[in-house]
Formats: structure tokens, C-alpha cells, sequence
């Protein structure tokens, strides 16, 4: 009997990146013209406050509202094309660590995926950049190319990601129950509950205990291409991300 395909899905914001994509994409819009000044400081004060303590239901899905409303009326092609400011900075803000996790998965043959709230404008291109399988994002609705600031399926956000990967997995033969999931934040709970294998990467402090509680590795990456690995009340300290995909039971070949 042929092998079902395994996958890895990746959060985006603090998991992948530090900090919010969708920050640096309104900054870039900002800078196009297609938002004002007043509301990109409020924006940007709300990505620091993310960058620091995560995200809260409420918070995300006010910036979900002012997002398309502020997309209503502005061309698809014009969004699409701030990718040549946008793509850069978000390649930067990928942790080392992060890439040493992407090509561990890509040697052992599973497919990667970035899972994310932000639009699939910002998601999509960026996972072909990293060489990755490819990215599920927000998808807003578009009429005669133009943003009408709806949603044009469901918001990629908590139990949206989940079924967003349980529709994937179905198209592509994917086997859920030996694939992978990393999120920082307990609003991504739906997402590792789906997989078998649930990574927390800098959590919250309410996924911190419940990784405690069901025994899911905890990773921490630090400004240095440093990591903590936590598993229960068990400590290790991996001086190289090869290590770590040790610990994880990443290693070409270790497929389950």
C-alpha cells in the first residue's frame, strides 16, 4: 500500500516571524498611498502590543475588519505588486531557527505550509520564496479585479485554520495524524489539535500550560540562533538547530 504524504504546518506571525506580517505589508500600503498616516500609527501600535503579548480573539478580528475595510476599492494587481517591498522584509524576519525546522521537513519528504490570518496576497508568495509546498491564507473578495472588502470564504483564524488544513489534507492524501503543526498562540489550538504532532513555539502563557498538561514540545527561539526545548518539566538546551530536529524526531528517514 502506497505511503500517505505527511505535512508541516507553520503559523506565520511570531512563529515564523518575529512580530506581525501584516504590519509590514499596511507599512508598505502606507507608503503606496493606499492607507492613511492616522491609521497605520494605530495599526502600529497594535503590532507592537502582538509583537509582545500575542493576539486575543477581539484584537484579530478588528484587524480582520479594518483590513478589508481598508481594501474595499483598491485593485488586486496594485496589492499584489507591494510584494517587491513586502517579500524582503519578511524573508529577513524569518527566525534561523524557523528555516532549520523547514529543511529538516523538506529532507524527511513532508510537505510545508504556512497557515495564516494574513492574506493569501502576503502568505502564498512568501512560502514559494522559503521553497515551501505552498500557504492557506485570508482570501478577500475580488470583483473585476477590485477589493469589495468581504471575506470570500472563511476567516483562515482559529477553527477556520483547521478546517482549511482538514480540506488540504483530504485534496492531497495527506495523513494528519503523522504530520506537524507550530503556533505560538492558543487561538491556534483548533490547528495542533488536528495533527498528531503539535509543536508551541514562543507561546503564550495559556499554551505554555496546556503544552505542559498534554506533553507537546515547547521551543523558544531566541534573537540568537539559540533554543529551549521544554517537554513537560523536562529542560534541554540545543546549542544548534540540528539538534533540535533531533530532539523533534525530525531526521530524514524518521517518518512515523
Amino acid at each position: 500500500m502506497t505511503e500517505k504524504t505527511t505535512a508541516a504546518f507553520f503559523d506565520l506571525d511570531r512563529t515564523l516571524i518575529a512580530g506581525s506580517s501584516a504590519f509590514v505589508f499596511a507599512r508598505a500600503a502606507r507608503d503606496a498611498g493606499f492607507i492613511r498616516i492616522q491609521d497605520f500609527a494605530v495599526d502600529a501600535i497594535k503590532a507592537l502590543k502582538f509583537r509582545f503579548f500575542g493576539s486575543t480573539d477581539n484584537s484579530s478580528v478588528e484587524v480582520r475588519e479594518r483590513i478589508l475595510a481598508a481594501a474595499g476599492g483598491i485593485r488586486q494587481a496594485d496589492l499584489v505588486g507591494l510584494n517587491e517591498m513586502v517579500l524582503p522584509e519578511l524573508l529577513g524576519l524569518i527566525r534561523p531557527e524557523a528555516r532549520a525546522l523547514l529543511d529538516q521537513h523538506h529532507a524527511a519528504g513532508r510537505e510545508t505550509w504556512i497557515v495564516s490570518a494574513s492574506p493569501i496576497e502576503i502568505v502564498e508568495p512568501l512560502a514559494q520564496a522559503l521553497g515551501m509546498t505552498g500557504g492557506i491564507g485570508t482570501v478577500g473578495e475580488v470583483e473585476n479585479g477590485v477589493y469589495t472588502g468581504k471575506l470570500a470564504g472563511p476567516f483562515c483564524y482559529g477553527e477556520g485554520k483547521a478546517e482549511a488544513i482538514t480540506s488540504l489534507a483530504t485534496q492531497r492524501g495527506i495523513d494528519l495524524s503523522n504530520s506537524w503543526s507550530y503556533s505560538d498562540s492558543m487561538s491556534d489550538l483548533p490547528m495542533m489539535n488536528v495533527v498528531g504532532n503539535a509543536v508551541a513555539v514562543n507561546p503564550d502563557a495559556e499554551l505554555t500550560a496546556l503544552s505542559r498538561q498534554k506533553g507537546w514540545p515547547v521551543v523558544v527561539f531566541a534573537q540568537r540562533s539559540k533554543m529551549l526545548i521544554r517537554r513537560s518539566t523536562t529542560i534541554t538546551v540545543a546549542a544548534s538547530g540540528m539538534l533540535l530536529m533531533y530532539s523533534l524526531g525530525l531526521r530524514q528517514g524518521r517518518k512515523r
